[in-house]
């Protein structure tokens, strides 16, 4: 498979160097005294400072942690295993010299200066590439399956490791959005699927039998169903469309009002219901002046919606009134909420990712910008498990994995599409998704070195 990572510069050629090359530098070479610290428990050093040459890089600082770490009863631990570790200072990744670091944040090279130290994130690898008929437009993990949304007007289901488990027809356009309502690990799963035909679709797979049955028909939107979300109790969801309306439906099994129709369902592929019921709106909300394209929960009664007219809203669900307003500059493509961190990243068609706080009631509410893609950036999504951590595509064919502590540089690019990046997901934490124009869906796996996950 056309999979490529590239990888920031290894220091392991670097680990040679004797920590004297420390000690033995000029009288005229500036030193700094620094301290190291890390939240690693595995990795703890003693808290005594250290003097290092103000010119340092993270080379040099690795190799300098590694050698200390080597001193510690630790035998050749730290040099048969490769350690690398990145550094932080007041929150930020180190990623010019120690002296131009300081420099731009006002520290003096006089100071004592606290230096975070963590074992460097590992570079994603390619695991597997889902060949569907068409554009891959959207994706969701849960566990140990995944859902696909195809421009072929299915809806595809995918074991983690790549079998094909069901293709389902139902819609009759471009699938656009799909989210599970329960676990895959269900005798019953239930999924929702929304289209660009207007509709939104309720889903039951039964595990045993390995069938699929829609059982709702939510109708109400007058365009493109672009985004849709559930709930925490999974009792609810809202769906966003290009008819510019947030729409509020119940996610239940047995809903009032809920009327029987005779189901169009096609036949070909996969066996499916004959009779649907129609499931209509609980609340429908309207506000924005061009369409939604991404909606979250951010708490039981509070959705955050993102558009096209260049603005996130705030709504509560429960008084059915929109309570605020964040302004951006382009066109909003997609965005994720991290309930682990409570911010929003978001993605934008002028090729930048923000990183925003919908907490704060003045000031800045954007509280950092990303700039690496040389497309639009259409999908992004956080780590479920670790709050610094997130995932971004865009239509210049290629996925980024960031921490919001590195904001002038992604941690890794991962290449392997051949045209623009749709969608992107981050539901499984060992797993990283991207589906694209090349009718692929790529898998890359990952583990998270700072967790142990």
């Amino acid at each position: 498979m056309d999979f490529h990572i590239r990888q920031r510069t290894s220091v392991k050629a670097l680990r040679c160097r004797e920590i004297e090359n420390f000690t033995m530098a000029s009288e005229n070479t500036p030193h700094v005294q620094a301290k190291f610290f890390t939240k690693q428990s595995q990795y703890s050093l003693p808290d005594t400072p250290y003097s290092v040459p103000a010119s340092v890089g993270i080379p040099e600082l690795s190799a300098l942690v590694n050698q200390i770490l080597k001193g510690k009863d630790r035998g050749d631990e730290s040099e048969e295993a490769g350690i690398d570790f990145d550094f932080l200072l007041e929150g930020e990744f180190l990623r010019v010299p120690l002296d131009k670091h300081l420099e731009s944040r006002g520290i003096s090279t006089e100071d004592l200066v606290e230096i975070e130290f963590v074992e460097r994130q590992p570079a994603p690898k390619p695991e597997d590439s889902l060949l569907h008929d068409d554009w891959v437009s959207c994706l969701q993990g849960c566990k140990e399956c995944i859902l696909s949304g195809c421009y072929d007007n299915t809806v595809r289901l995918w074991t983690t490791t790549g079998t094909p488990l069901l293709t389902i027809p139902g819609h009759t356009a471009p699938v656009k959005c799909v989210q599970w309502i329960s676990s895959d690990e269900e005798p019953i799963c239930r999924f929702i699927s929304g289209s660009h035909d207007q509709t939104i679709l309720i889903w039951e797979w039964h595990r045993a039998e390995n069938s699929m049955e829609c059982v709702h028909a939510c109708r109400g939107h007058a365009g493109s169903v672009d985004c849709v979300a559930v709930n925490d109790n999974k009792d609810r969801f809202v769906s966003g469309s290009w008819d510019k309306m947030l729409k509020l439906w119940s996610a239940a099994s047995v809903a009032e009002g809920d009327t029987e129709e005779q189901s169009e369902v096609p036949k070909k592929k996969q066996k499916v219901s004959k009779k649907v019921q129609t499931r209509v709106p609980i609340l429908t909300l309207s506000g924005h002046t061009e369409g939604i394209s991404a909606a979250e929960w951010l708490s039981r009664s509070e959705v955050c919606t993102a558009s096209w007219d260049h603005t996130m809203r705030l709504w509560d669900m429960e008084k059915a009134t929109q309570t605020s307003q964040m302004q951006g500059t382009k066109v909003f493509l997609d965005m994720s909420y991290s309930p682990l961190n409570g911010q929003i990243v978001t993605a934008s068609a002028d090729r930048h990712l923000r990183l925003w706080d919908p907490r704060v009631s003045d000031g800045a509410i954007v509280k950092c910008t990303y700039t690496s893609h040389t497309g639009w950036v259409s999908g992004v999504s956080w780590s479920p498990v670790n709050p610094n951590l997130f995932i971004s595509g865009s239509y210049d064919a290629v996925m980024k994995l960031w921490d919001i502590r590195s904001p002038k540089a992604p941690l890794y690019n991962m290449s392997g599409h051949e045209e623009k990046i749709l969608a992107v997901d981050w539901s499984i934490p060992s797993l990283l998704l991207s589906g694209a124009a090349d009718n692929h869906l790529k898998i890359f796996q990952y583990k998270d070195t700072q967790l142990g996950r």
